[in-house]
C-alpha cells in the first residue's frame, strides 16, 4: 500500500508566475496545477492536497503560522498519513518551519518546500524540490527529526536553516552544521541526526516582539520605542559574543525594569553569544542585568521562540528555561 502524503500549499515563489503587464512575479498557480509538474511522485505515494493560502513569504505573519500550525496537528494526528509536505515562500520559510518545529510535537515527517525561480522562468525548481520533499515524507528515516526543509536536494533541520544568498538555488544553509541529508536520485540519504529538539506545548502565541539589530552607535531610542508601544519581548542581535553599544544600556534597563524578557543573540552567523566582557555594554554585564542569553540561534529564530514562549508564560525565568 502507497503511503500517503498530505500537501498543504501556502504560496510563495513556487506558486508565481510572471504577469506580463506588471512584468512582475505574482501568485498566480493553486495546489492541483502546482501537482501536476511533480513528475512520479504518485507512484509512491497517494497525495492529499490542501490550499491553505497563496501569499508571499513577506505576507506570512505569526498568526498564521500559528493556524497553519493547527492543520498541520490535525493531519499528522490521522493514522493514514504518513507524513506532511507544505509549500511556502523562501523569504520566511525558515522562519515558518522553526516555528512548527517548537510547536507541532510528532514523529511524523513535517517537510517545508519552496523554489527560487518561478513557474516562468527557465530552470523552475519548484515541481523537483516538492519531489524531493515526498520522497523525504515518505522515508522512515525522517521520523522523529522534527521539521525538516528541503531545496535543492538537500535536507536541513529547521533549527538550524538559513537563507543566505538572494537568488541561488543553493541559497538554503545550515552554517555552523550543514545539512542533515541529501536526496540522491529519490535516494534520502541521512549524514546525521538531529539532537536536543524542543517542544513548547501553547495553546496561544504573543506577536508583538521585537527585533533590534545591534549596530555601531545605536542609543536607547529604538528600545523606548519598543517599550513604550506596548511590545511584551525583544530580540536583541548583538555584537560579536553578545555586546551592545553602552548607549543602548539604559533602554535595555529600562524594558528589563518593566518586566519585558530581552533575549540576547549575536548579528554573526556562527557562534553562540557568551558573557565575556564586563566593560560596559559587555555581554557580563548584559546577563548580570537580567537579559536572557539566546545560545547560537539567530535573531530572527530567536523571536519565533519568544513569541511562542510568550504565548505560555510571562515570566522571565520560565521563559529564560526555554533559551
Amino acid at each position: 500500500m502507497k503511503k500517503k502524503v498530505v500537501m498543504i500549499f501556502t504560496g510563495g515563489t513556487i506558486a508565481m508566475k510572471v504577469d506580463p503587464d506588471l512584468d512582475a512575479a505574482v501568485p498566480a498557480v493553486e495546489g492541483n496545477e502546482l501537482m501536476s509538474m511533480v513528475r512520479d511522485v504518485n507512484e509512491v505515494a497517494d497525495i492529499e492536497t490542501i490550499d491553505f493560502s497563496n501569499i508571499p513569504s513577506p505576507h506570512m505573519t505569526p498568526d498564521i503560522m500559528f493556524e497553519l500550525s493547527k492543520v498541520v496537528k490535525e493531519n499528522v494526528s490521522r493514522d493514514d498519513v504518513t507524513g506532511v509536505v507544505i509549500t511556502h515562500g523562501t523569504d520566511t520559510l525558515e522562519e515558518t518551519s522553526y516555528f512548527l518545529d517548537l510547536i507541532v510535537d510528532t514523529e511524523k515527517p513535517v517537510i517545508l518546500v519552496g523554489s527560487m525561480r518561478n513557474n516562468s522562468e527557465l530552470g523552475y525548481d519548484g515541481a523537483a524540490n516538492i519531489a524531493s520533499a515526498i520522497y523525504t515524507a515518505i522515508d522512515p528515516q525522517a521520523k522523529n527529526k522534527g521539521v525538516l526543509a528541503v531545496m535543492n536536494n538537500e535536507i536541513f533541520a529547521a533549527r538550524d536553516v538559513t537563507k543566505t544568498n538572494t537568488v541561488a538555488l543553493d541559497t538554503f544553509k545550515s552554517p555552523e552544521l550543514g545539512p542533515i541529508g541529501i536526496v540522491s536520485n529519490n535516494e534520502i540519504i541521512f549524514y546525521r541526526d538531529v539532537l536536543n529538539r524542543q517542544h513548547i506545548n501553547a495553546e496561544k502565541i504573543e506577536s508583538k516582539v521585537a527585533l533590534i539589530k545591534g549596530a555601531a552607535g545605536l542609543e536607547s531610542d529604538i528600545v523606548d520605542f519598543y517599550v513604550d508601544s506596548g511590545y511584551k519581548g525583544i530580540v536583541i542581535e548583538a555584537l560579536g559574543a553578545g555586546n551592545v553599544p553602552p548607549p543602548m544600556v539604559p533602554g535595555i534597563q529600562r524594558a528589563i525594569d518593566k518586566g519585558i524578557p530581552v533575549v540576547l543573540v549575536s548579528r554573526c552567523i556562527n557562534g553562540r553569544v557568551e558573557p565575556v566582557y564586563g566593560y560596559e555594554g559587555g555581554g557580563k554585564v548584559l546577563k548580570d542585568m537580567g537579559l536572557i542569553l539566546g545560545g547560537n540561534l539567530l535573531g530572527h529564530k530567536a523571536r519565533i521562540k519568544l513569541i511562542i514562549a510568550l504565548g505560555v508564560t510571562n515570566d522571565v525565568e520560565e521563559i529564560r528555561k526555554y533559551f
